[in-house]
């Protein structure tokens, strides 16, 4: 489990121009990935997806990461 106090200071940092309430959002969301994300497998996506071809492209400058929405 990710530390909150320390997440909210690293956006604050990261964001200095944040209010307190949008830091407070964006950890709300981050802390909640978990839950409610989960990782896509490369070989789940159909070869000829914009996706795919969009990841493609990104992949030289970073790290590309594809989550999906976990069905309730």
């Amino acid at each position: 489990m990710r530390d909150r106090l320390k997440l909210e200071a690293l956006l604050a940092n990261r964001f200095p121009g944040s209010t307190p309430q949008q830091i407070a959002a964006a950890a709300n969301a981050i802390m909640g990935l978990e839950d409610e994300w989960e990782h896509v497998q490369w070989e789940d996506i159909p070869a000829d997806s914009e996706i795919l071809r969009s990841a493609a492209a990104l992949s030289g400058l970073t790290d590309v990461r594809l989550l999906r929405r976990r069905a309730h």
